[in-house]
């Protein structure tokens, strides 16, 4: 990105303001905000906001952090009503009672309890039914907003309240939900998996092509809990790269079909690295519990290769 490009990103206004209530060292506002800016200063936005950290801390009436239109909406309906305002909007264009000349735009936010679990059907139909709108996951990992239960993006032996490691169990059982490849196999045409990194470049980048890609469009965004995850709060960004360095969290994106990844670490770190600054998973690192880090390690470098292969069988005929 020319230098140039980065002084007009960073000069736009911020359409998230500070002093919202996010924990700090929270990924959420970071995301919020960067994917925000993506926007064209004259476009307008409507946003949706399931219920969930950010909807509690950044929306507390009559007091709001957000500068566009803002839709609190429950658990389970992000999808729902973010595709019911596009189709109101639509017909109402259609219509000639819109004014010429000014784009609306339509981009629900969802935590991962609202979005791989209780939202997913609402979710699912608005991506089938093709409305134009943008849907983000902010990815930390649990319910953090109710307690840090654990929900199915929790990654597996992660200790949380519901899943907590011990002599029962050693954590949450099962491995994390692949929701990126899920709303993929809706044949949207673009999906991208990102997250908040030092230079921000690959974030902004999939946001503008999610918000001005004609249709349905997918991006799950990892975004860090302190409280959750157990990480010094100053150290969001070290967590972050450690999660793309180590391709826990690969950075990737699925236009029309095809894969690219956008994020190849020169060297790719192990596991331990990701996972040693959290307390969720200090119970791994115990005498006798090496088989947890070996298992998880087994299962990132799958799913890394998987994508790999993915990327160079969508490519083929490029190639």
């Amino acid at each position: 990105m020319p230098y140039n490009l980065q002084e007009v990103i960073a000069n736009k206004p911020s359409r998230l303001t500070s002093g919202h209530r996010m924990c700090a060292g929270c990924g959420a506002p970071a995301v919020a905000r960067m994917i925000l800016r993506a926007l064209k200063p004259e476009d307008h936005a409507v946003i949706g906001n399931a219920t969930g950290c950010m909807e509690v801390s950044t929306f507390i009436y009559p007091y709001t952090a957000w500068k566009d239109s803002y839709i609190h909406t429950a658990f389970e309906c992000a999808g729902a009503t973010i595709s019911g305002a596009e189709a109101a909007y639509q017909s109402m264009k259609a219509q000639g009672k819109l004014p010429e000349g000014k784009e609306t735009k339509f981009i629900a936010f969802g935590g991962d309890g609202g979005t791989y679990d209780i939202g997913l059907q609402s979710l699912s139909g608005a991506m089938e039914r093709g409305h134009d709108m943008v849907y983000v996951c902010y990815d930390n990992g649990a319910y953090m907003n109710t307690g840090i239960q654990r929900s199915s993006a929790t990654p597996k032996f992660a200790d949380t309240t519901t899943s907590p490691a011990g002599t029962v169990i050693p954590g949450k059982m099962q491995n994390r939900k692949d929701l990126t490849k899920i709303m993929v196999g809706h044949h949207i045409p673009y999906a991208a998996q990102t997250l908040a990194m030092t230079n921000f470049k690959d974030l902004y980048e999939k946001a503008e092509k999610a918000i001005y890609t004609k249709g349905p469009a997918f991006l799950n965004v990892l975004a860090p809990c302190p409280r959750g995850w157990g990480y010094n709060t100053e150290d969001l960004m070290i967590i972050n790269k450690l999660a793309a360095d180590t391709c826990y969290w690969p950075l990737y994106e699925v236009v029309d079909g095809k894969y690219y990844i956008t994020y190849k670490p020169a060297k790719k770190l192990p596991i331990e690295e990701f996972l040693k600054p959290q307390k969720r998973f200090k119970h791994m690192f115990k005498p006798g519990n090496e088989w947890m880090i070996k298992e998880f390690q087994e299962e990132v470098d799958r799913r890394w290769q998987e994508l790999i292969d993915l990327e160079e069988m969508t490519n083929k005929e490029e190639n």
